[in-house]
């Protein structure tokens, strides 16, 4: 029997293991499956090479809890280990301090048959043995033990197969890792695509009359994305994102990654469903370095707005930290990053240029994510912006930017010769004002998803020639915006607008806003009062409530505008003589207003029925 220290000038690694390289316990069944699976791919990598011989048949790793005895085992038919494998690969871990323990395993990939991944077994375990035999002939098989200190002991022990078994003695506040079901939640999580097939207990199959036991298999050992895309069914795809996705709609599309040069990478990204919702959970993506899952925390590979994405992304080239559990962002992972923006973006140009009318049925659910695309990817936000970013116009009509620019050019543009696009955020609220404008042959545009407040702006920003800028149709009356119509004079003199002014002011006050009460010569056939919002004010309104940001308050600016041109104003109001009369009509007006803004409720609303019954005395 051998018995020595593990060779590491600290005083004892575990709790450094313990504290500082792994997030989660439950990792340690990752690492040591994923362990098991490398000596059984470099036993079969020895065979093709005839380096290695005897029987290649049924290489299933096995997961085997033992309640009674507490254990855990994980058993392989690997390349296994010699006595003096056992002892350099399990007991030398040797630096000269904790500090460059951590910063050597950091910088370095730990991925293979007995790597730092082993120890975190002791963050579960009270004892670990290991029971191995090599492929190589005539070598006697080993036994390594270890009870969480540097102390351990190797003995030759009789094994009759090739192969490893790692025995994890639990500790006691850790039996739940024994429980069929949290040890097969952590399987599927971490071992589903494993690239050997993982045993996990049995089941039972009818065969005729007879039910017969066969291996429970936990695994696909040939995932979907390490398929060649020309042998896949769009069937195919769906199944796969059905198996990953149990519980969500079906995807509209999806992108198929294959890369061998300047990295590699494999992977499928599909497009789920988000309509008008940011709020779609994130952390769907899930990456897998050589079918081992890693984590689906992706911020580091993916911008953010590809991580509302789902799917899988494989690469053994994205570096990793000594857990596997967190990435380390280097020139290697930007390379991936804009390849992965690029196959997407190419992928949505493909899919406008070849089915347009397929892709604008589409439109409201991937609208949000193109746009919060273009927000937050520079590069992404150059191409999409020109060839299949989408505006839609109240008539269902869909274009292009450079599309809409052309198709308001002659027809909506400012003293400047900027182009304005009129928009609506809620059709049936300002459906008086929509009504207005299309009257007068102008275009609006629905821009009602959460996000488009923000998309208006990049747009501005973002400024082509001609420049557009965009306006909510109740922003401020068109008549004055877009100088398409002469200019309209009053009907009334200076001294008769200060009479109708001085009406409404006695009575015009909206709660937490700032109100203004405007007189303005506007065509007869515009409404006779028109409450009119500023447009800076009122987008700032709506970025505080989309970031949950406090702007001090900031009241909302109101114009109540007046058309001195309508009939009712120098016909009717000015003529009244009595103050109440007059008073009661001129509230009449502002109400009729208010109620094509939806600011009526309540009883407010009932005081205007009630005033609306003395005119139809």
């Amino acid at each position: 029997m051998i018995k020595g220290n593990i060779s590491v000038q600290t005083d004892n690694i575990f709790p450094i293991i313990k504290k500082f390289l792994y997030s989660d316990q439950e990792i340690f069944l990752r690492e040591l499956v994923s362990n098991a699976v490398d000596a059984t791919t470099k036993l079969q990598t020895l065979a093709k090479r005839g380096e290695a011989v005897g029987n290649m048949d049924n290489l299933r790793i096995e997961v085997i809890p033992n309640r009674k005895a507490k254990t855990l085992t994980i058993r392989d038919k690997g390349i296994g280990l010699t006595t003096d494998e056992a002892q350099r690969y399990l007991s030398e871990v040797a630096f000269s301090s904790a500090a460059e323990f951590l910063e050597k395993y950091e910088e370095g990939s730990i991925i293979g048959h007995f790597g730092l991944g082993f120890y975190s077994a002791f963050m579960v375990a009270q004892r670990v043995e290991v029971v191995s035999k090599s492929y190589k002939e005539g070598e006697k098989a080993v036994k390594w033990s270890c009870d969480g200190t540097p102390a351990y002991e190797i003995e030759e022990v009789e094994k009759a197969e090739r192969g490893t078994d790692i025995i994890l003695h639990m500790n006691d506040a850790d039996l739940e890792f024994l429980d069929d079901n949290k040890l097969g939640g952590l399987l599927d999580k971490y071992c589903k695509f494993l690239p050997i097939e993982i045993q996990f207990g049995t089941t039972t199959e009818k065969e005729g009359k007879k039910d017969v036991k066969k291996p429970y298999i936990i695994n696909d050992i040939n995932p979907l994305w390490k398929r060649s895309p020309v042998d896949l069914t769009d069937e195919d795809y769906m199944a796969f994102y059905e198996k990953i996705y149990t519980v969500s709609p079906p995807p509209l599309f999806w992108i198929h990654l294959n890369i061998d040069y300047p990295f590699n990478l494999t992977g499928i990204l599909y497009f789920p469903k988000l309509a008008n919702a940011l709020e779609t959970p994130k952390n769907k993506v899930q990456l897998y370095s050589n079918q081992v899952y890693v984590t689906d925390d992706v911020k580091e590979i993916l911008p953010e707005f590809l991580t509302l994405l789902h799917g899988v992304i494989d690469s053994p080239d994205i570096p990793l930290n000594v857990s596997r559990s967190y990435l380390q962002s280097d020139r290697e992972v930007k390379k991936i990053t804009s390849y992965i923006t690029k196959k997407v973006s190419d992928k949505l140009s493909e899919l406008f240029r070849t089915d347009r009318e397929a892709y604008e049925t589409k439109w409201r659910d991937i609208g949000v994510f193109v746009k919060y695309g273009v927000l937050s990817d520079a590069k992404f936000a150059e191409k999409a912006m020109e060839d299949y970013c989408l505006v839609q116009n109240t008539e269902g009509v869909y274009f292009t930017l450079p599309e809409y620019r052309a198709h308001i050019k002659d027809l909506q543009t400012d003293k400047n010769g900027r182009l304005v696009g009129l928009y609506t955020n809620g059709a049936a609220t300002n459906d008086v004002q929509i009504t207005a404008a299309k009257a007068k042959g102008y275009d609006v545009l629905v821009m009602d998803t959460t996000i488009d407040n923000h998309f208006m702006q990049e747009v501005e920003y973002k400024q082509k020639d001609p420049a557009m800028a965009f306006l909510r149709v109740d922003s401020e009356t068109i008549d004055t915006i877009i100088e398409k119509d002469d200019h309209l004079q009053s009907v009334l003199t200076e001294e008769q607008q200060g009479i109708i002014k001085g009406v409404f002011d006695a009575f015009v006050k909206i709660p937490r806003t700032s109100t203004t009460v405007v007189l303005k010569a506007l065509s007869p056939d515009d409404q006779p009062v028109q409450i009119t919002r500023n447009e800076f004010t009122r987008r700032m309104s709506e970025m505080r409530q989309f970031q949950a940001v406090d702007f001090g308050g900031m009241p909302e600016n109101l114009n109540v505008v007046i058309n001195t041109n309508h009939p009712l104003i120098p016909d009717n109001l000015l003529k009244i003589n009595n103050l109440d009369d007059k008073t009661n009509l001129a509230m009449y007006l502002y109400d009729l207003a208010r109620v094509g803004q939806g600011m009526l409720s309540g009883a407010d609303m009932t005081a205007f029925l009630k005033r609306s019954l003395t005119f139809v005395k």
